[in-house]
């Protein structure tokens, strides 16, 4: 019997990796993307294409409904979708948090609940964890987001808690690096020029997941049938920004890299007026006020006990290891 299964946001650095590993187990692999979504990383020709109306809660249920008279249900979704930077800051709430609540509820109208609903959080919705004795942050201690996109995540796990009996799977990743991501990338790109641009002067430890092992670890949620619950997910290692410099400037053959460190008023200036230019010019800014406060957090660390206990979730790739993949991808592709 075919397995189908929905990938949302499926267009974006994260979404194209689920699709390609649902295609390689064989599953009837739909991906949920606009129709003004590049396809550059969906090109296998026996991916479905599909675009839901997330805004209009009547329309959403009536496309379900079509669908499922047509095709069926869905056995596993994956709610991939999200904005991570906004034109608008009330997108995150309207996006992040506002599209899931009609997707879910239109799911549940349609009787096209699957056997797993697994939504892309973010450690970010626990907000700052201890900055003192960088304690790791663990998933019994109470969230306090402290940025409007780790808000809007948190009102979407709260809403899927909130519905009696939903089969929901939250992942929570730290900072998701790989081929064609483009934060990360910036950052490898300042460093092949010679310099590293670190926040503060405080330490900082912070914490990586390689895209495919955060892909894995979905995957393996699956394979377990393990519904409401939610699991942190990183390396499993913390990392100085030294440590992160010295493997990408190894990857480069870059033998003499200058660290510059910028002090946090300095950036939060600097965010603040990136922030209000992109607005004028009607653009998004990587650099905001919302990646001030994640740049500004010192201790990134998690406890990912649930996700190996539960999931048998033991990740692959060392910062090292995904470093030297993602310099030669972009190498090869001449980004770099």
């Amino acid at each position: 019997m075919t397995t189908r299964i929905l990938i949302t946001g499926a267009g974006g650095f994260i979404g194209g990796f689920i699709v390609e590993e649902a295609l390689s187990r064989g599953y009837e692999t739909w991906a949920g993307v606009r129709k003004t979504t590049s396809r550059a990383h969906l090109t296998d020709p026996a991916i479905r294409f599909i675009d839901f109306n997330y805004a209009n809660p009547q329309v959403l249920v009536e496309q379900l409904r079509q669908h499922k008279e047509e095709y069926g249900k869905w056995d596993y979704i994956i709610h991939n979708l999200g904005v991570t930077k906004c034109k608008n800051p009330d997108d995150f709430d309207r996006i992040n948090y506002g599209f899931v609540k009609h997707f879910t509820e239109a799911l549940i109208a349609a009787d096209m609940v699957p056997r797993q609903f697994i939504l892309m959080s973010s450690l970010g919705a626990w907000g700052v964890g201890d900055e003192k004795n960088f304690t790791p942050i663990r998933p019994t201690d109470t969230p306090h987001p402290n940025t409007r996109y780790g808000m809007s995540k948190l009102k979407a796990e709260q809403h899927l808690q909130s519905l009696p009996g939903f089969p929901y799977v939250v992942m929570r990743p730290t900072g998701v690096y790989g081929p064609y991501e483009r934060d990360y990338y910036l950052m490898m790109k300042s460093i092949k020029y010679g310099f590293d641009f670190i926040v503060g002067f405080k330490p900082q430890l912070i914490t990586f997941i390689y895209v495919k092992d955060l892909v894995q670890a979905i995957f393996k949620a699956i394979d377990r049938g393990v519904t409401r619950r939610g699991y942190f997910l990183s390396e499993g290692r913390a990392y100085t920004s030294s440590q992160f410099r010295r493997y990408v400037a190894t990857a480069l053959g870059r033998r003499w890299v200058i660290p510059v460190k910028i002090p946090i008023a300095g950036l939060w200036l600097v965010s603040v007026i990136a922030e209000k230019g992109a607005a004028l010019l009607g653009k998004t800014s990587t650099l905001n006020r919302d990646k001030f406060r994640i740049m500004k957090q010192r201790n990134w660390i998690c406890d990912t006990t649930d996700a190996r206990n539960e999931l048998g979730f033991e990740p692959q790739y060392s910062l090292e290891r995904g470093v030297n993949e993602c310099v030669k991808w972009y190498r090869q592709h001449h980004w770099l």
